[in-house]
Order: structure tokens, then C-alpha cells, then sequence
């Protein structure tokens, strides 16, 4: 008969059994539970990097000194993409007999095509707006208060006289989050007609565009296929600014832990099914190798069933998982305002493939074993549990699961940090089991009746005691690494960004202005300051020899011999740096010498003890590498690649860089601070620090929202595990209840069993989730001090056992209710 018609008649005639049922239930969750977080996750990774468009106005854009060739016009409307123009550039505006430099930054009407412009008008009202009109400006309010104006006022830019329409509040900005002096909005043509974009301006132009996901691309690889002007470049939403792409980084890692958790829950759900499934199966195989059917075919039939099976349960999965994840968006989406970003379906089909592979990655061993029982296993149960050498069969299993790991993470060391943490929780939680097995045959006699039957129960299945105990173990792990660790990241990241982190940054400070710098600084309320030394330099040589006849395998390294450098100096070791090789120089060493970034060290293949010589205005200084430094660049600190010693770079020509924090409110102040300090540039990155912020905050909420459907694939592992047994225990039951066992007896010696396990399983889980959130927070998401909560993993722990306990009572309770010759009957 043919194989597959057999399969389809075994399947029909099976799938009363309650085995089939878990399968399917288990396959379908596990794939729901995949798509759908893969799906959101997938989801709203987009959304975060379109809504990362906002900060230049469109999906994608060139930058240049010099207009751009209408080539680049051209081809993106051949690609069906919006564009809009801009040009930035310094500008100085007159009113009211002041003046002020503003950064001005001027667009045509179609500005901006991604994200919003927020403005105030002249009654206070926060609106939306749109790209000035001829004649009319936008002020941001530093302006409108260094220049003694209000909406509706005029002020002249560029020898014209502009009307002010509005107060800026945010805009998109081309990813230029550091402003070096007010800002103002004006209309392209205006820029034009008065000759501020002619030749000789400092303007920087822009051609942003926007459009479906498919054109921007195609412009992408147009555009990188093609020769760029001189000095133009590409301006795309993930290299906007190096914090913003690490703060991204850091999202995107969220999102993939959280998914891949996910993953690892539903393929253990997956895996004891297969596993209960196969076990059913023994004496079915064995009357068929009884009759004559060869192994080949035995085989077939098994893969067959589980294919007739799994096909239509994936599938169902997909379906489920696509309306569930749109459901989900559209509670969700509010995360990401107006942001737009269509339906993948590649996510649920990808999850529909794994939780294929991995039915049959964890089926296919013990099926395999399954066709080889010898026929005379009818008579004689013992035959069909062999004692065999090692299989290469069961290599599978954890190939598959590596392969899941590494597919969800797509980061070799977050797989390979998940991948160690959940190897360590398996071999614990077995040791673990092994221990309190141990300890159950010499206690049991003299316990408790309850106690004892509990004890007698898990010790009468030593190997299924150990495989339900670790795979509790590894599914606790997963849910307490979502459910307390993953808060806490977040929130250490968080943490970084305190609401005093200095957003203010002060350049070409002179040494005798740095104590009335201070003083003014703590009369207008500000704190955080910190100081440091700025000089510029040039590296000329290394180890003796000079840079230019050296050859670096970095093509970087080029181009930092090219320009000029920021050097600085410090007696104490920073905050956010950390020596990894060598030793800090402190005040005072017997030579000169210079602390290096591990960027520097890996671009130029330095090493503690080599020599660099640098080129400070009409002098040099010779300075040996006394040690490199890891530098956390996301801190908003002063930081610097090279630092030297301040005995022998104190003498080099050099101005102070600061950093203060000073809240909102006192625009006046700093506008009087820029008149009475006119050399001083005054940089603002609250842009910077809001954006970062709003980054955490989106993840949070993304991580929440993946978290509940989540636990729909924990629940799912605690129920298959506990169900693993549940054919042995209902025969326990039926002779128990036989020889006169009450229910409350069987009830208080399940509820030992369980919470036993529950015991287990929890505290292996939560020292794995415990030490794999250390590992993580430091090794993938650069959290300096990260500890995990202790009293939630502890409390996780101990709620565990009840847990574990009450699923275990309510999947019993039928057994206990039902009459022995039912029970006998049944088994």
C-alpha cells in the first residue's frame, strides 16, 4: 500500500490519542508563538529604523558642498521616489541693533518627507507644521531670546527681511543632533535669491528621499555603484551619528534576545511532545517488525504521520500567527506614532520552517530507534529499551537547536553567550536531579506517607525525572531572562543617561577664562562641569619611523594620518574608560607617554611600549604608549582617542573643552553667556540625549509586548513537560487507588512530587538567568555594573515550585476523581 496513503489512515485512526493532540497543540503554539513574535519583532525593528528617518527628514540622502548633479534627481524619480531639498550653512541675523549666528538651515516645500516639524505659534499652541514660505522664518526659542524677538517680529538674514512665523521646536535635521549655535528654518528660494548658497558659501546640501522600501534601495545601489562628487557622502538613517547607531545596536540586540527566547520555549515545548509521541509509539512498532514490515518502511510510516501532521499545523500556525501579529500592531504601533511599515510574512513562514525542523531534528532520533525494535519487543517490553553506543543520531537535536540560536540571534556571540547559559542551566538542573533522586531512595522510607509516594513517584522514573526537571530548567531560564532580566537591562541602560547627564558642551574655552566660565556657570544654576585640555596635533611617526612610508592593513588608518587630531591630557583615569593592557601614566611618569583607544590599537597594530611622535603647532612631542584604554563612547562624557600625561603635554598650545548640565529655561542666560564669552561655542545635544532616551523607552514597550506572547510558549513547555509522565501516573493512580489510597493522599503526594521538581527546575533557573544576564549585560550591551535583581530571581524561584506544583495538581485531578476499575481498565 502506499506510504503516504498508510500515513494518512494512521494519522485518522491516532488522532484520538492525547499524545497526536500535544504534538499538534505544541507544533501550532510553537509556531504562533515564533511568527508572531518574530513577526512583531521583525516588525518593529523596522519601525524603529523608519522611524530613525526622522532624524534626516527622509528614508535615505546624499550630503555635499556643492548642489548635486541632476543625475541624482533624475534617477530617483525614475525609482517612483519623493525628494526635497536642503542646504545648511552659518548665518548671522540683525534685530533690534543685535546680532546673532544662527546654524540656518534652508528647504524647499515638499520638506521634510519623513518625521514632523513641531512649532509654536504666536498664541503658545504646539502644531505641526510645514516648510516655511517665501519671506517667513522659524526661530528656535534660543534664538528668538539672544535677539529680543517673538513670533510675528522681523529680523534680517542675508541682507532680507524676514517675517517670523513661528517658534521651532523640533525638526528633522539631516542627522545633525549637535547644534553649535541657534537654530533657524527658512525657505530654500529665499537662500537662493539673496546669494547665501552661491559660490564660496559654507553651505552643505542635501538631497533626501523617501519612498517604498524596494526604490530605496534600488536608488541605494545606484547611488553607490556611482561616483560621488568630491566630498559628498551618503546620508542613511543607521550612520547618522555613532551614538545613535550604538543606541540602535543595542535596540535591535533587545529585540532579537527577546525573539530567539521565545524560540528556544516553544522548540523544548516541541521537542518533549515528539519525544511522549515516540515513546507511545514502541509497541506499535514492534507488532508491525512482528509481521514482517522492514525497517525502510517502518520508518516511512513514522516520518509519513508526522509530516500529514505537521504540514496542516504549520500551516494553521502561519494564519494564526500573521492575524495575531497584526492584531498586535495595531495596539501596538502607538510606539511609533505615524510610522509605516507593511505586514512581513517572511517571519511566520521562517518560524513555520524551524518549528518543522525542529519536530523533526528532535523526533527524528528516537523514531529512527524506533523503527530498529526487534519484533520479539512484543513479548518481552525490556527488549525495546536496548542499551546501544553512542548514535551520530543524536547529534541532530543539538544541531537544530544551535542552528535556532544562531538563526534568531544573528549574532555569533550573543548565540554563542545564550548557547553556553542554557548548556550550563541543562547540565545543573540534571545534576541537580540526579542529587535529590539520590536523596529520595535514602529519605523515602522513614518520610511522610505523601512525602514518601512523592519521592517513590520520581524515583521509580529516574531518566524521565531528569528530562522533565532540565526542560523546566531551560524553560524558567528563557521566561525569567524575558520577564525580570530583560526589565532590568533596559532599565541599567536607562541608567546611563541620568536626568543630570551634561547636555552642554562649551568649546575653545581659554586658560584665563576658566574661573569666570565657572562662576557664571553655578550662577545660572548649571552642574556636571568637567574640564579638559584640547589641543590639535599631527601624527608624524611610528616607533622612529615616519607615517607616510608605513602601510596599514586598516584601510582607516589612512585616512586618520590625513587629519588633524583632538589630543588631551589627564592625571585620574576618566569615567567611562577602562585599561585593558598596560598601566594608566597618573601625573607624573619619568617619560612622556600616551593612553590609546583599542580603535587605535586595532587600526595602527599598536602595543604597549611603542612610540608615536605628534606635530602640536610649531613643536612635537615623542611619547611612548603606556597603555590602551576601552572607551565607552555612548556615555555623553568628554572622551578622547590619545590621551598623554600632563608633565610633558602641559607646556603644548591648547584651549579647554567643558561639560555642563543645565535644565531648560534659561536660554537667556546662555545667550548673555554667549555675549560675554564671544570666542566660545556653545554646543546643545539635549537633541541627542531625547532621542536616546525615546529609544529606551520604545524598546521597553516593545520588549513588554513580546513578552506576553511569550509566556503563551512558556506555559505551552510547563504543560508538555507535566505531561510527560502522565500515562505512567495514571497507572500508579489506578493501582493506588486500588489498594485503597484515598484522594487527598494521592493529591498531597502529587503536590510533593511537583513541588520537588518545581524546586529544581527554579533555582537552576534562576542562577541561569541570574549569569547569563551578567554575561549579556557586559559582553553584548556594554552595561558597565550590571547585576541582575537578586530578591526577583529569588522570589522567581520559590514561586516556581508553586507553580510547577498547582499545574501539576490540576493536570492529576482527573486521575484522582475517576474510579480504580476505570483507571485499571484504561491502563
Amino acid at each position: 500500500m502506499n506510504l503516504l496513503r498508510l500515513s494518512l489512515r494512521s494519522l485518522r485512526r491516532e488522532w484520538h490519542l492525547p499524545e497526536l493532540r500535544t504534538l499538534v497543540a505544541s507544533l501550532v503554539l510553537a509556531v504562533v508563538a515564533l511568527g508572531v513574535v518574530a513577526t512583531l519583532a521583525s516588525r518593529i525593528e523596522r519601525g524603529m529604523l523608519a522611524s530613525a528617518a526622522e532624524l534626516i527628514g527622509g528614508d535615505i540622502g546624499v550630503s555635499a558642498p556643492q548642489a548635486l548633479p541632476a543625475t541624482f534627481v533624475d534617477q530617483a524619480r525614475r525609482d517612483g521616489l519623493q525628494l526635497t531639498r536642503t542646504a545648511s550653512f552659518p548665518s548671522v541675523a540683525f534685530a533690534h541693533e543685535r546680532t546673532q549666528l544662527l546654524d540656518v538651515q534652508a528647504v524647499d516645500a515638499a520638506y521634510p518627507l519623513r518625521g514632523t516639524l513641531e512649532l509654536h505659534d504666536r498664541n503658545g499652541h504646539v502644531l505641526p507644521g510645514h516648510a516655511p514660505a517665501a519671506g517667513e522664518v522659524y526661530l528656535d526659542h534660543r534664538a528668538l531670546v539672544a535677539l529680543g524677538l517673538a513670533v510675528g517680529d522681523h529680523l534680517q538674514l542675508g541682507g532680507r527681511t524676514l517675517t517670523i512665523a513661528a517658534e521651532l521646536l523640533r525638526q528633522p535635521d539631516g542627522g545633525e543632533l549637535l547644534a553649535l549655535a541657534p537654530r533657524a528654518l527658512m525657505s530654500l528660494a529665499d537662500a537662493e535669491q539673496v546669494g547665501l548658497l552661491g559660490r564660496g558659501s559654507r553651505a552643505r546640501h542635501r538631497l533626501l528621499l523617501a519612498g517604498a522600501p524596494d526604490a530605496v534601495r534600488a536608488w541605494r545601489d545606484w547611488a553607490e555603484a556611482t561616483e560621488l562628487p568630491s566630498g559628498a557622502q551618503l546620508v542613511t538613517p543607521e550612520q547618522t551619528q555613532e551614538r545613535m547607531r550604538n543606541a540602535f545596536d543595542r535596540a535591535g540586540s533587545f529585540l532579537r534576545l527577546t525573539a530567539l527566547l521565545s524560540a528556544l520555549l516553544a522548540g523544548i515545548a516541541i521537542a518533549l511532545s515528539a519525544q511522549r509521541y515516540a515513546r507511545r509509539k514502541t509497541a506499535e512498532v514492534a507488532l508491525l517488525r512482528a509481521l514482517g514490515t522492514s525497517r525502510r518502511r517502518v520508518l516511512g510510516l513514522l516520518l509519513g504521520t508526522l509530516g500529514a501532521l505537521a504540514v496542516p499545523a504549520a500551516a494553521l500556525g502561519i494564519a494564526l500567527a500573521l492575524g495575531l501579529a497584526q492584531l498586535a500592531w495595531l495596539l501596538a504601533s502607538q510606539l511609533f506614532g505615524s510610522v509605516p511599515t507593511v505586514l512581513p510574512l517572511a517571519p511566520a513562514f521562517a518560524a513555520a520552517a524551524m518549528g518543522i525542523a525542529v519536530l523533526v531534528g528532535f523526533a527524528l532520533p528516537p523514531l529512527a530507534r524506533l523503527a530498529e525494535v526487534p519484533p520479539v519487543a512484543v513479548f518481552r517490553q525490556s527488549m525495546s529499551r536496548r542499551v546501544r553506543r553512542f548514535d551520530v543520531l543524536y547529534l541532530i537535536p543539538a544541531l537544530v537547536a544551535l542552528g535556532l540560536i544562531w538563526g534568531q540571534s544573528g549574532s555569533l556571540q550573543l548565540a554563542g553567550i545564550l548557547a553556553g547559559s542554557l548548556l550550563g542551566v541543562s547540565v545543573l538542573a540534571a545534576l541537580l536531579a540526579g542529587a535529590l533522586l539520590w536523596l529520595a531512595r535514602r529519605i523515602a522510607p522513614g518520610a511522610h506517607p505523601a512525602l514518601r509516594l512523592g519521592l517513590a513517584a520520581l524515583a521509580r522514573r529516574p531518566a524521565l525525572s531528569v528530562i522533565q526537571a532540565t526542560a523546566l530548567s531551560l524553560g524558567l531560564c528563557a521566561l525569567l531572562l524575558l520577564a525580570v532580566v530583560a526589565p532590568a537591562l533596559l532599565q541599567g541602560w536607562r541608567q546611563e543617561l541620568p536626568a543630570d547627564t551634561p547636555n552642554w558642551f562649551a568649546l575653545n574655552l581659554q586658560s584665563d577664562q576658566r574661573a569666570g566660565f565657572s562662576q557664571s556657570l553655578a550662577r545660572i544654576g548649571a552642574d556636571q562641569l568637567n574640564m579638559l585640555p584640547l589641543a590639535v596635533g599631527k601624527l608624524t611617526a611610528i616607533n622612529g619611523r615616519a607615517i607616510d612610508q608605513l602601510q596599514f592593513a586598516d584601510p582607516r588608518a589612512k585616512e586618520w594620518t590625513d587629519r588633524q587630531l583632538r589630543l588631551s591630557w589627564s592625571a585620574a583615569l576618566p569615567p567611562a574608560n577602562e585599561v585593558v593592557a598596560g598601566r594608566w601614566h597618573g601625573a607624573a611618569p619619568d617619560r612622556p607617554e600616551v593612553s590609546i583607544d583599542t580603535m587605535w590599537r586595532d587600526m595602527f597594530g599598536l602595543k604597549v611600549g611603542d612610540t608615536m611622535r605628534f606635530d602640536v603647532g610649531e613643536g612635537s612631542l615623542e611619547a611612548r604608549v603606556g597603555s590602551i584604554r576601552k572607551v565607552d563612547w555612548s556615555s555623553f562624557r568628554v572622551n578622547f582617542f590619545l590621551l598623554f600625561d600632563p608633565a610633558h603635554a602641559d607646556t603644548l598650545p591648547h584651549t579647554w573643552l567643558a561639560s555642563f548640565h543645565l535644565s531648560s529655561g534659561h536660554a537667556a542666560e546662555l545667550a548673555q553667556l554667549s555675549r560675554d564669552y564671544g570666542n566660545l561655542s556653545l554646543v546643545d545635544v539635549d537633541s541627542l540625549l531625547d532621542r536616546v532616551r525615546e529609544i529606551v523607552d520604545r524598546v521597553g514597550s516593545a520588549v513588554r509586548w513580546i513578552l506576553g506572547f511569550s509566556l503563551l510558549a512558556g506555559i505551552l513547555v510547563l504543560a508538555a513537560a507535566l505531561a510527560a509522565s502522565a500515562a505512567e501516573r495514571r497507572h500508579e493512580a489506578a493501582l493506588l487507588r486500588t489498594l485503597g489510597a484515598l484522594r487527598a493522599q494521592l493529591r498531597l503526594a502529587a503536590a510533593c512530587e511537583f513541588a520537588l521538581l518545581g524546586l529544581v527546575a527554579g533555582l537552576t533557573a534562576a542562577l541561569g538567568a541570574a549569569g547569563a544576564g551578567w554575561w549579556l549585560g557586559r559582553a553584548v550591551f556594554h552595561i558597565e555594573g550590571f547585576v541582575p535583581p537578586a530578591w526577583p530571581l529569588v522570589a522567581s524561584a520559590a514561586a516556581a515550585a508553586g507553580v510547577v506544583m498547582l499545574l501539576g495538581l490540576v493536570g492529576t485531578r482527573r486521575v484522582s476523581r475517576t474510579p480504580p476499575m476505570h483507571l485499571l481498565r484504561e491502563g
